[in-house]
This record gives C-alpha cells, sequence and structure tokens, in this order.
C-alpha cells in the first residue's frame, strides 16, 4: 500500500464503523501510524483547520503540509485514490460519485441510530446533525426490507399464513405509526432518535431470519427461533431505550402492538 504522507483523519472514536476503518487504514499503511485522530481528542492545531459542525457530518481529513481539509466521500477517495488511483477515478464517474455521496451521507447522518453510544449527549461528541430526508429513508429502507424478509420467512411456519409483502409492511408501518401517535407527547424532541433507534431493531431482527430462511427443519423449529429472535429484538430495544434515558413505555407500548398485530393476523388466517 501507498501511504498518504502527512494527512490526518479526525474519525468519531465513539462510532465504531468509523473506529474499524480508520484503524484499517492505518493498519494497512494507506495512513501513516498516526494518521487518525480522534474526534474529542483533536488537537488545537487540527481544531482551527477543521470546520467543527461540517466535521460531525462528513470525516475530516487534514492535510498538515498544505494546511487543507478534504470531507466526507471525498476524503475517503482521497485515501483509497492514493494507492488505488484506478478505483477513485471510477468512483468519481457521474452518476456512480453522485450514488455513492447519497450513500454516505445516509450511514453518516444514520450512523447514531444504527450503533448508539452512551456518550453522545455531551458538547465533544461527534454528533450529526438531525437530517430529516436521510431519517426518512432509513426508516423506509428498513420496513421495506423488513417486510420481504418476513413475507419469505412466513412461509417456514407451516400453517395456512400465506407470504404476503403488503401484510407485512402493513405490520411495520403499523408499528412506526403507533409509536408514533402513542409516544410523541412524552418522547418530544427525541421522537426521530427513537424511530430510527427502533427500526435498527427491527433490522438487527430482519437480519438474524435470514440463515434459517437457508435450511429446511420441521415449522416448529421456525416458531422457535422467530421467537428467540424476538426476544433478542425486546432486548436490544431495552438496551437502546436506556442509552435514549428513556423508561419502560416505549418497550411497552412497542410489544403491545407486535402481540396485537400478531393476534389480528391469527384471527384473519384461521
Amino acid at each position: 500500500m501507498k501511504t498518504l504522507k502527512n494527512h490526518t483523519l479526525i474519525y468519531d472514536n465513539e462510532c465504531p464503523m468509523c473506529n474499524i476503518y480508520s484503524k484499517g487504514f492505518t493498519k494497512c499503511g494507506m495512513l501513516d501510524k498516526d494518521g487518525r485522530e480522534a474526534f474529542t481528542e483533536i488537537s488545537v492545531r487540527n481544531k482551527n483547520l477543521v470546520d467543527f459542525n461540517r466535521a460531525k457530518n462528513e470525516i475530516a481529513l487534514v492535510d498538515s503540509e498544505n494546511n487543507k481539509v478534504t470531507y466526507g466521500l471525498d476524503s475517503l477517495l482521497l485515501i483509497i485514490g492514493n494507492s488505488f488511483p484506478l478505483l477513485e477515478k471510477i468512483a468519481r464517474i457521474q452518476p456512480l460519485y453522485w450514488l455513492f455521496k447519497k450513500l454516505y451521507s445516509f450511514v453518516s447522518y444514520n450512523r447514531k441510530q444504527i450503533i448508539p453510544s452512551r456518550k453522545d449527549n455531551t458538547e465533544q461528541s461527534c454528533v450529526p446533525d438531525f437530517n430529516l430526508k436521510y431519517r426518512l429513508a432509513y426508516v423506509i429502507f428498513v420496513a421495506l426490507f423488513s417486510a420481504y424478509i418476513l413475507s419469505i420467512f412466513s412461509g417456514k411456519f407451516g400453517v395456512s399464513l400465506a407470504p404476503n409483502f403488503f401484510r407485512e409492511l402493513g405490520v411495520c408501518l403499523g408499528q412506526i405509526l403507533w409509536q408514533t401517535l402513542f409516544l410523541k407527547w412524552y418522547l418530544k424532541d427525541k421522537i426521530w432518535d427513537y424511530l430510527g433507534n427502533m427500526m435498527t431493531v427491527s433490522l438487527l431482527g430482519t437480519l438474524l431470519l435470514i440463515p434459517a430462511m437457508l435450511t429446511n427443519f420441521d415449522p416448529i423449529f421456525y416458531l422457535i427461533y422467530f421467537g428467540v429472535v424476538v426476544f433478542i429484538m425486546f432486548l436490544e430495544h431495552l438496551r437502546r431505550c436506556r442509552i435514549l434515558k428513556l423508561n419502560m413505555l416505549p418497550t411497552i407500548s412497542w410489544i403491545l402492538f407486535r402481540l396485537t398485530a400478531l393476534a389480528v393476523i391469527i384471527l384473519t388466517t384461521i
């Protein structure tokens, strides 16, 4: 690998994803060993160069030799392109560059809902601005993906419950509407942070279902497996509510809707 000299990546040390890929850059030699610096421990020199607010949304790469700063996708492409020039050239071709920039923003603006941290409430925390467009995009993406996987998995139960994408999508959207209407008075300004975390819980459950879909066992196995996945989702929902400093109310409401939806599905398919 060709090392990008005299550059420092200002990464979010409270974000596991940022930790992994920034450490990967230094480990494989794409950046110097000291080529990354934690956002919460940023040096005075770099802090004077970096747009502090922008760096919360787009990872900053400081060129200490020329006192220049690159942000977001351009930072990553500069590092990667130094070792793999062809990859950078391809990534900068329109509309690929536009697509990658949107994907970067999609992950960056939702990263604290994907993997939250208990330290996100301090002034020095690298917490991105709230972006309604990308939060809605995340909610819709998870709802569609979960509905698709659940519609296929439901055929494993061996009962009269036939796979139905729109039924599962209705459940996913119903959960969002239920929690929003029921909890808006309690959550107030935390409503979008909660919804983002709730959708990540759904995404986790969906991903856990995929391995079982590749097997062929007795229907009772899939009922038990589904129950275990729901229990894991319950524990994760509780954990995230504690991080958001919420009480049991969102979890109780979440369970009530799940039980109500299950009862309705069973009654309408018998």
